[in-house]
């Protein structure tokens, strides 16, 4: 039962006491349809709380998912048990109109290194109960953290049956490194969009709203906080900052596209409040540590970068190229100098045993032709070797401890050691890279091509083209070992998944280990 104190103080908040009038309607809310369509989640957990996050939607095709114009009663319940009888926490929030009826309640008070579970109601309506965790103290020592490394689901290409055994991995957290919807079709389809090319902010919540009811996919977001940055295709293909790959497009139209898309993400994921846009700007590079074993650094490589060198005539985006000056131009940026400076401010600031980057990409150089001619895909870290030079010169410097990148995009594995000069595979080793394939994405690179490509680049342990899935990556004081884990197939939901390969980075060793 919502408190009238407590509803009183949540109007205040959100500014809505001028809208008095509506209280009655807004306080006992009635649905044409269950209102938790697209369930629940929770993310970015921190010693003492978290976020959690749900969307109002009834009827989640509809533009407004079924809801009339007004801001809607939301209490969200904490509990130290699954059945919710020891309620530890609550508080009622506000789902707006304006942010799609999404809430984002910001949990604090609670012990560190602790399960919890929670759920919301809204008049007669109750979510299903989910199951999160707060983080360790800071500082405090940690024998273990277990992840999902996750990138790249395209509905149309698969179902999302890797989170069905990513699940069963029993992880503390999922860690999404981009792509999270697709705006666009491609050829190969298991299962339909059902609606064309996301533009708008109605296209991109429609879209959001068929993701988030894939049962797997909802299942995991329910059970294990996730933390999350973007790619490209949660607004545009290859996109940079405020460039489209439609060179007719001008930055303003292209920006103001942006910022629907960029409001979509933030209504259909749970992050924190500052990280809501303004217009189209968001700000979700952040940090945050795992007790004294892990700060991990979530990094945005799409919003701030320069425009990808030597593109196309008749394109913008990434180019495969063999040379040009444009692309060792010493001021471009994936990052942006200011997220650039932040990062480096944060990792010389870590006393971490672990420093984990996640980011959209893989970042080792990829030289995709044989013998001594050079050819690069421009879209990723290739294309800024300025950048990744500063950043590997950033860890070398400041002598971060065990510094580990991650990515995804590629829609393969690669795991590679990072050598501290790109062009010199047999340099200083001073990180790992571990590049997760995609949930259902496809890629065109055949595995007959494998052999050839990990000879040119002999800094590559290891690249498999075939399958689908997911990495998972426990830490521990000693060591962090990975697992790769792929798909039987796609095609079905309740496919076998297998360990393909796993690898090991001793601490104080840098480079992985093939098991």
């Amino acid at each position: 039962m919502l408190d009238r104190r407590e509803f009183i103080s949540a109007l205040g908040a959100w500014g809505l006491l001028a809208g008095a009038a509506n209280v009655r309607a807004q306080l006992n809310p009635r649905f044409s349809a269950y209102p938790f369509s697209l369930g629940i989640a929770s993310g970015y957990p921190a010693p003492d709380g978290f976020v959690l996050w749900t969307r109002l939607a009834p009827l989640p095709d509809e533009a407004r998912g079924g809801l009339a114009p007004e801001a809607i009663a939301v209490r969200w319940e904490v509990a130290n048990d699954e059945a919710m009888r020891d309620i530890v926490a609550s508080g009622t929030e506000f789902a707006r109109p304006d942010w799609a009826h999404s809430v984002h309640a910001e949990v604090q008070g609670l012990a560190p290194a602790r399960q919890y579970w929670y759920r919301f109601t809204s008049g007669d309506a109750i979510s299903p109960t989910g199951r999160t965790r707060t983080a360790p103290a800071a500082g405090v020592p940690v024998e273990r953290l277990r992840y999902i490394l996750a990138s790249c689901q395209h509905y149309e290409q698969g179902y999302f049956g890797a989170y069905r055994h990513a699940l069963r991995d029993d992880p503390d957290l999922v860690i999404f490194v981009g792509d999270y919807i697709y705006e666009q079709s491609f050829n190969l389809r298991v299962r339909s969009h059902g609606t064309p090319k996301a533009i708008t902010l109605d296209d991109f919540r429609r879209r959001y709203a068929l993701y988030k009811r894939d049962p797997d996919l909802q299942t995991l977001h329910a059970a294990v906080p996730w933390v999350l940055t973007w790619d490209d295709h949660e607004f545009e293909n290859d996109y940079a900052n405020d460039r489209s790959i439609v060179r007719s497009e001008t930055p303003e139209r292209f920006l103001a596209r942006r910022a629907g898309a960029y409001k979509a993400y933030y209504e259909h994921q749970p992050l924190r409040r500052s990280m809501r846009p303004d217009g189209p700007n968001a700000r979700l590079y952040t940090e945050f540590s795992w007790g004294q074993l892990a700060q991990i650094n979530m990094l945005d490589g799409r919003q701030y970068r320069t425009p990808q060198p030597c593109q196309r005539s008749d394109r913008g985006g990434g180019n495969y190229l063999v040379t040009c000056a444009e692309r060792v131009e010493p001021t471009a940026t994936m990052l942006g100098f200011e997220q650039e400076a932040w990062l480096d401010r944060s990792l010389s600031a870590s006393q971490a045993r672990w420093n984990l980057l996640a980011q959209q990409t893989l970042f080792a150089q990829l030289d995709l032709s044989m013998g001594e001619t050079q050819t690069f895909w421009t879209d990723a870290w290739d294309g800024y070797p300025a950048a990744r030079k500063r950043l590997l010169a950033s860890l070398q410097k400041n002598a971060i401890s065990n510094p580990v990148i991650m990515g995804g995009d590629t829609h393969m594995f690669f795991v590679s050691e990072t050598p501290l000069d790109a062009d010199n595979p047999y340099s200083l080793v001073v990180a790992s890279d571990l590049c997760t394939t995609a949930v259902t994405s496809r890629t065109q690179v055949p595995s007959w091509a494998l052999g050839a490509l990990l000879a040119e680049n002999p800094h590559i342990q290891y690249a498999n083209t075939q399958y689908r899935g997911y990495t998972r990556i426990t830490v521990t004081p000693k060591h962090l070992s990975a697992d790769l884990r792929g798909m039987e197939s796609v095609e079905t939901r309740d496919a076998r998944c297998d360990t393909l390969a796993s690898f090991i980075v001793e601490d104080g060793r840098p480079g992985p280990k093939k098991l």
